[in-house]
Order: C-alpha cells, then sequence, then structure tokens
C-alpha cells in the first residue's frame, strides 16, 4: 500500500491546481510537499495585478491568486507538508524528504507529480566581465527584497533582458523612487508580454534597447556603471558602439530555467529545448507514474494556463494511481511523435496516443521569432487538419492548438502531428 495516492512536490500555483484536481472529488488521498513556509510560490512576491482573468474571470494580485487557490485546494481535503525540502524521487515513487519538525522521512506515492517551478539563470552564466561587486541582483530577487523585504537595492538601476520580470521591475523600481537608465535586451525582440512592454516601460519613459547588451561592470565593492554595446546578428558586441552607464545596481532578467534536478535524479528524460521533462498526452514523463506540469515543465507566461495544465496533470496522475498496484509498473506505448518545425521552437506535449487522449487536447507550443501575417498549421501526417491565421507571433508569448480524438482515431497508422508556421 501506498502512504498516498499522489505526491505533488511544489506548492505554487501548479502544484495547488493539480493536488485539487488529483483529490478527485475526495476519491484520493493527496499530499503536497513545499520547501517554503507557506504556499503559492512566486505568486507571494508578484503584487501586481493581473493574474485569473481566465481561471477565475476577474483580476487579481499575485498573492491574492495564490490565497484563493490554496483554499480551494484546502477545502478539497488536500493536506499539506511545509518548510519540507525533497532530496530524491525514486523511479519507483517513494519521496525522501527532511524537515526540521519531523527529520528525514521517506513516503510511498502511487503517483508523483513534478511541480517545482523554474528558478532565474544567475550572472556565472553570462562571461560578464569586472569583479564581483554588490549591486548585481537578479529580477527576481530584486523584487521579493523590494515586495516582501522592504528593501529598495538601489537609487540608479539598468537591467539587462526583457523576461517579464525584468518589465515588471522596471516598473516597480521606478514607483519605489529609484531612477531606471534602460533595459537592454541581447535578442532582437522582447522576451516579455507585450502589455508589459507598454505598461513597464513605455508609459514610464524607460527606454528598450534591443540586440544590445552589457559588457562590463565597473566598481569592486559596489556597481559604479555598465557599459552596453550593440551587437550583431550572432550576438557578438559592435565595436565603437559601447556606452557607459553610471548607476548602483545591476538587475538580470536573462532566462527562466526549469527547476529539474530532481527530475534528472529520478531518470526522466528532459527535454533539450525547454529543460523540462519530455511528456505524453497525460502530461506523464518518460518514467512512469511520475507526472509534470507548470514551469518545471517550461515556462508559461500567464498563471492562467499554469493553473489549466497543472489541473490535467493531477487528474491524470489520480487515475493513474486508480490502477491496481500490479499494473502501475506498466510504462505507457509509444505515442505518435508530435514535431515542431517552420519557425516553432518546442511544443508539450511530445507525444500523443490517440486511444488515450481526452476528446480534447490542447498543445502548446512557442515560436522561435517575431513572425508577422503567419498561418500556424497542424499536419497529421501530410494532411492539413488546422490553418489558423495570426497577424503577429512572439517568443515571449505562448501559443496552443486543439487537436481533437476524433480527427487523431480516423487516421489509422498516424505516424506524425506537425505543429508548423507557413506563410499567410
Amino acid at each position: 500500500m501506498s502512504d498516498y495516492d499522489v505526491i505533488v512536490i511544489g506548492g505554487g500555483p501548479a502544484g495547488l491546481a493539480a493536488a485539487t484536481a488529483a483529490r478527485g472529488g475526495g476519491r484520493r488521498s493527496v499530499l503536497v510537499i513545499e520547501r517554503d513556509q507557506k504556499l503559492g510560490g512566486i505568486l507571494n512576491q508578484c503584487i501586481h495585478n493581473g493574474f485569473g482573468l481566465i481561471t477565475f474571470n476577474e483580476e487579481l494580485t499575485g498573492p491574492e491568486y495564490a490565497a484563493r487557490y490554496e483554499r480551494i485546494a484546502r477545502d478539497a481535503g488536500v493536506e499539506f507538508v511545509l518548510d519540507t525540502m525533497v532530496l530524491d524521487v525514486s523511479p519507483d515513487r517513494v519521496v525522501t524528504c527532511v524537515s526540521e519538525a519531523c527529520g528525514m522521512r521517506r513516503i510511498s506515492a502511487g503517483a508523483v507529480v513534478l511541480a517545482m517551478g523554474c528558478r532565474e539563470r544567475p550572472r556565472g552564466a553570462l562571461n560578464i566581465p569586472g569583479f564581483r561587486p554588490a549591486g548585481i541582483y537578479t529580477a527576481g530577487t530584486a523584487q521579493r527584497l523590494v515586495n516582501i523585504e522592504g528593501l529598495l537595492p538601489g537609487r540608479e538601476v539598468v537591467i539587462l533582458g526583457s523576461g517579464d520580470i525584468g518589465l515588471i521591475m522596471a516598473r516597480r523600481m521606478t514607483l519605489e523612487g529609484a531612477h531606471v537608465a534602460c533595459v537592454a535586451e541581447l535578442m532582437p525582440y522582447s522576451g516579455g508580454l507585450k502589455r508589459n512592454i507598454v505598461q513597464c516601460l513605455d508609459d514610464f519613459g524607460i527606454p528598450l534597447l534591443l540586440s544590445h547588451t552589457v559588457t562590463r561592470v565597473e566598481g569592486r565593492r559596489r556597481v559604479e556603471a555598465v557599459w552596453i554595446a550593440r551587437v550583431d546578428e550572432k550576438g557578438r558586441p559592435v565595436a565603437g558602439t559601447e556606452e557607459r552607464y553610471p548607476c548602483d545596481t545591476l538587475l538580470l532578467s536573462v532566462g527562466l530555467l526549469p527547476e529539474n534536478e530532481l527530475s534528472r535524479a529520478a531518470g526522466v528524460e528532459l527535454s533539450r529545448v525547454t529543460r523540462g521533462p519530455v511528456v505524453n498526452e497525460s502530461l506523464e514523463t518518460s518514467v512512469p507514474g511520475i507526472f509534470a506540469c507548470g514551469n518545471v515543465l517550461h515556462v508559461h507566461d500567464l498563471v492562467d494556463y499554469v493553473s489549466e495544465e497543472a489541473s490535467a496533470a493531477g487528474a491524470a496522475a489520480g487515475a493513474w494511481a486508480d490502477r491496481p498496484v500490479g499494473q502501475r509498473g506498466q510504462g505507457a506505448r509509444p505515442g505518435v511523435p508530435v514535431i515542431a518545425e517552420g519557425g516553432v521552437r518546442y511544443t508539450v506535449p511530445q507525444s500523443i496516443d490517440p486511444e488515450r487522449m481526452p476528446g480534447r487536447l490542447t498543445v502548446r507550443f512557442r515560436v522561435g521569432g517575431v513572425f508577422e501575417d503567419r498561418r500556424v498549421c497542424v499536419y497529421l501526417d501530410n494532411e492539413r487538419v488546422i490553418a489558423r491565421r495570426r497577424p503577429i507571433l512572439v517568443p515571449g508569448e505562448m501559443e496552443d492548438v486543439t487537436l481533437t480524438r476524433e480527427a487523431l482515431l480516423g487516421r489509422p497508422g498516424l505516424a506524425r502531428v506537425v505543429v508548423t508556421l507557413e506563410g499567410a
């Protein structure tokens, strides 16, 4: 017997939604293990609004969204263990965790849902020349300092990277009295949502320098200035374009990486593109009975999509846990591969079994550049079944298409599903 039918690792928005769905109306025992002292994950420091428009049909702040989902999960009867770090997940779904209150524990599960979220790419991954002075923060760290700790990291600020957190922090630092000189972005397009560019930069007169990067940091004890240069199409600084920006703070918003140490230790196959697990139509990983959702699977743009995806993963994990114990070791049959082509960077899921898929399945994807006046097309082998015109597609916004079980089952011997972009 398992200690719990389903164990969810992570108590952020993905974990809460997955646990609620896995509960199955009270039919199953579900445990959420969270390393922080409170539930909600990164939403607790996202005090701006814009959350919940799809899920709750109203505009909420991050803490409000987290509190509402926590209440839903608790009302559903989900159990929680906080301030507890998961050390290992074995392929046979035994979770090893440790806490100050209980010491080390091993808890078995019928199914496990990975919902650990993501982390920011640090300065060390950028190879920026200079010393290691005070005043260099990731944008998420600065957000926590301002919104939770009540501390202002600096007064003269430069931001490298135009991800959503960096854009939001440009506005937040300005509102707190700091001066944001600019936001520099290596790529020729922003990595954030269009609404954040307008509301956080344009409305406050903060310049966005596309195809620019920081080439040098001045200062030994504290940041004194940064040098920013234009880059060519290969991302290399162009000689003679450097400009010095005096500042005492450099915020880095240069990408998010799925938190997949536990996934890797469990033997889960990871995608080279998303850095998250490779999953099938049920969001089940390559290890039977282990599912993944949220930013640990691939980085999302809206928390509403995280909750939607996590609910599907939790329901699938609960159904898997309902299997007789003797059948739990049986892995899923190989599905039809979903191929990303023509400017599409990746898809989630990466394979589909038409016989196991629900009546309607959402396939999410991101594009690898800025594309104008394109059609999002889906091919079942060589037959095009979807052609949806889009005036513009950008990497910062996640896209999706909906496939039907009927359409896939109607093609015996289907070899592949292709998601691609074509000229309008």
